[in-house]
């Protein structure tokens, strides 16, 4: 750890701060989704009737944004990491590898997976002002920056709950 580093995390932390920093990431990544491109409407058309999509699809990712919190609370919190993780800084870097990673998994196996259960071959992207390739390229791009987002803002709300604050922050304010 570093000099003034130094921290403990205890239960209520750890899952407080999954839980929390699930749903405040879960909320800024759908913002990202959902103004830049609809995607939140997209997930939740692969669920519900088209008048309901937009409603069904925050209500989906923000519960998926929860399991994933708390998932990465259950790896932050492991000893292994802990011993590499000694600073904020170190929380957002594990914050934006855990959102790369999920980024992957989701658009690579949970996406496919709830598109063969909706019977979808193809999502359709009428809500791009571009054509064809473009706009799926777009579509991958805002969904990516999506989780980095999600990620970074998981590893700082993670990290905050847990009393771990940027250095800056320590010496303005006092902290436990």
């Amino acid at each position: 750890m570093g000099v003034n580093d130094t921290h403990n995390l205890d239960g209520v932390g750890v899952w407080g701060g999954g839980l929390t920093g699930g749903l405040v990431a879960g909320i800024a990544m759908g913002l990202v989704l959902h103004f830049g491109g609809n995607q939140i409407e997209l997930l939740g058309g692969l669920a519900a009737e088209p008048g309901t999509a937009v409603g069904v699809g925050w209500v989906i990712h923000l519960m998926v944004s929860i399991v994933f919190g708390l998932l990465f609370a259950a790896i932050a919190s492991r000893e292994a990491v802990q011993e590499s993780v000694e600073n904020f800084s170190d929380y957002l870097i594990l914050g934006l590898v855990f959102g790369a990673v999920i980024g992957l998994f989701a658009g690579g196996v949970l996406f496919p997976l709830a598109m063969a259960r909706a019977d979808v071959a193809t999502l359709p992207l009428p809500f791009l002002p571009i054509p064809g390739l473009a706009a799926e390229l777009f579509g991958a791009l805002l969904f990516g920056i999506g989780h980095l987002v999600y990620g970074l803002v998981l590893g700082a709300v993670f990290a905050t709950v847990n009393g771990i604050t940027p250095s800056g922050v320590r010496e303005h304010v006092p902290v436990r």
